[in-house]
């Protein structure tokens, strides 16, 4: 952008309570040794060890320490001022040598306002001094003392704040409207919202499926007399080409053709930078390929089409992990699997996978927790948007209201109708034996469940705007007791963003469920009946706690329940947010919740930011607790609680 000046001058739940703490070691996240095992690193936080002093990385170390004025009484403008200033953020590393310290202040100068053109502020002054000394009065080698740290004052007069007098848009963007832009006459003239208007003219004239589209100008005069600002914006669409030809390059063991036909890039089909961006996000969550980059052809086909080329680099195709949990409640458990990551040539994932928990919780090897499975996963399987699974698990469970050792097949498929909405369908066959309170029972069914999954969401791991909306259904029929029986379930989350770079975002979930069908609730298998209570659902209490009980006060679990959470999440930094939050809860013996026992839980969490999703954890209580039940609970997990 040229500026030119006239005048003077942005669910996983842990079962019961107790402390946890979670250590896992993979192939995908290493810790990092610094120096000769000095310090330990994982996720970029230091576990143990010291730091290796800067200034014996930095040749010719020199401190310095800067002062930051700024004549404005705005908060928003200070913060972006000392967010923008690099001398202000890293004052307390060294630099190299007297002129390191000019350097970093000429280059701080320039962001500075940079910044302030950002707030539209053209007519704002930065003065740097070194030593007392101003950065354009300083010889090309200077010299400074040392025998403390180097003081530096970076000097900011903002000025005043530019308003819009009059906006021009040509050649293909002629016909758009300034307001649509945030550029309405009298608005502020920010540099950033001048950028994106322009960048946004291009981008809808390419989902116009014009692939060569840009701004042929860019002009914003500044009138110091009249703090206002002329802008002008011209944009060329150029042709409209549909997707040509798509090549494929830099693959090894994967197929070009699956890649291709994959990633939904089809010959005449209309160009758009959103479908480029969904076909690379596509390829890219198979997990085969480290990286992808969709590269557009410089000059149409003679047919009049865009040719195109994936370029791909795979990863490793075989990987493994271990972990292990400790809970006071729950004992020691350890994990482990072993996956390949394109069994076949076209992104077949196989994965094998165990578990053992509540080690030392019990000295009954029969009473562990087991878990081991096989799972296949075919992307692309008969049409490129269908998924085909298949597995075979087998497991046992010991939460506090039964016992159950059970093995469960499935095999089924999943459809993307669009980029939000998915279905599924599947079939299932279960052995089960529960003891629990109506006994020792044996069960086998079958099972057909279906689902309707629509996500809105803008971030899976820490959504912060949009929705998430399922409706599930699982018919299924128990055979040694010829009970036919079926669950409806459904859920939505909502998430509102509020202030500044949405530093606070209410975040909202409803959950329903009823199961109808069978003579008896105990005609049914405990595990496909309804419990609350845990991490995820109704946390403060543990899991699968909240229950309707017998006269002997055992747990059956529910035909029917709803749940509700409420949640402020609060960005205090970059990295650290903070959660309070409640949830309710009731789960009933009848076929529709009868509300006569709601159960509520409140708490607070605690997140960190990392680049695969925010670290989780939450302290609850329960607010209306159980004669006898849980005092507390303590939540871990990766990504929001929902």
């Amino acid at each position: 952008m040229r500026i030119r000046g006239t005048g003077p001058k942005t669910g996983t739940a842990y079962r019961r309570t107790g402390t946890m703490m979670v250590v896992a070691a993979a192939a995908a996240f290493s810790p990092v040794l610094i120096g000769d095992a000095y310090a330990f690193k994982l996720f970029g936080i230091t576990i143990f060890g010291k730091e290796e002093d800067e200034s014996e990385q930095v040749p010719d170390p020199v401190r310095y320490q800067v002062e930051l004025k700024a004549d404005t009484a705005d908060p928003d403008l200070r913060e972006a001022l000392e967010n923008s200033s690099r001398l202000v953020s890293d004052q307390k590393q060294p630099v190299s040598g007297d002129l390191g310290i000019v350097v970093k202040a000429r280059d701080d100068r320039e962001r500075l306002i940079a910044a302030l053109y950002e707030k539209a502020r053209y007519g704002g002054v930065v003065t740097i001094t070194i030593d007392g000394r101003n950065i354009d009065d300083l010889p090309p080698n200077p010299t400074f003392d040392r025998s403390g740290p180097i003081p530096v004052t970076v000097d900011i007069t903002p000025g005043p704040v530019f308003r819009v007098r009059e906006v021009q848009f040509g050649g293909d963007a002629a016909d758009r409207n300034p307001a649509d832009y945030d550029l309405a006459p009298g608005a502020e003239a920010g540099s950033l919202a001048i950028i994106k208007a322009g960048d946004r003219i291009v981008e809808q004239l390419k989902s116009e499926g014009r692939p060569f589209a840009k701004l042929t100008e860019r002009k914003v005069v500044a009138d110091h007399r009249s703090d206002t600002v002329d802008i002008v914006l011209a944009a060329e669409g150029g042709p409209v080409a549909p997707i040509g030809d798509v090549g494929v390059t830099g693959e090894k063991t994967v197929r070009p053709g699956f890649i291709q036909r994959y990633s939904r890039l089809n010959k005449g089909d209309a160009y758009s930078p959103e479908r480029l961006k969904k076909a690379g996000e596509r390829l890219r969550a198979l997990g085969v390929f480290s990286s992808v980059t969709i590269h557009e052809g410089d000059a149409l086909a003679p047919d009049g089409t865009l040719p195109m080329t994936i370029e791909v680099s795979e990863g490793k195709r075989r990987y493994f992990g271990v972990g292990a949990q400790y809970s006071t409640t729950d004992g020691f458990g350890v994990q482990g699997y072993w996956g390949h990551r394109n069994l076949f040539g076209e992104a077949e994932t196989l994965r094998i996978e165990g578990s053992v928990s509540r080690l030392g919780e019990t000295t009954d090897v029969g009473s562990l927790d087991y878990s081991a499975g096989i799972l296949f996963t075919k992307p692309g399987a008969f049409f490129p948007a269908a998924t085909l699974k298949a597995g075979i698990v087998a497991k046992t469970q010991n939460p506090d209201a039964y016992n159950a050792t059970l093995v469960t097949a499935s095999l089924g498929i999943s459809y993307e109708l669009t980029d939000k909405d998915t279905v599924s369908a599947s079939g299932e066959v279960s052995w089960e034996r529960d003891d629990d309170a109506f006994g020792t029972n044996d069960y086998l069914t079958i099972a057909l469940p279906l689902q309707y999954d629509r996500d809105g969401r803008d971030d899976k791991f820490n959504p912060t705007e949009g929705y998430r909306a399922t409706v599930s259904a699982k018919p299924g029929y128990e055979i040694f007791n010829g009970t036919p029986y079926a669950a409806f379930e459904g859920s939505i989350s909502g998430y509102l963003p509020f202030g500044a770079e949405d530093r606070l975002v209410l975040a909202g979930k409803v959950a329903a469920g009823v199961l109808i069908g069978g003579g008896g609730i105990e005609d049914i298998p405990a595990t496909q009946r309804f419990f609350a209570g845990g991490g995820g659902s109704v946390r403060g209490y543990s899991y699968q706690e909240i229950s309707p009980y017998n006269d002997n006060g055992e747990a059956t679990g529910g035909r029917s329940y709803v749940t509700g959470s409420l949640e402020a999440r609060i960005q205090i930094t970059d990295t650290i947010g903070l959660v309070p939050f409640i949830d309710v809860g009731t789960v009933s013996d009848s076929t529709f919740p009868d509300f006569s026992d709601i159960r509520a839980g409140a708490g607070a969490g605690i997140r960190y930011a990392t680049p695969f999703g925010p670290l989780r954890l939450d302290f609850a209580v329960p607010l209306n607790k159980y004669e006898d039940g849980t005092d507390y609970g303590i939540y871990a997990g990766i990504g929001q609680s929902f």
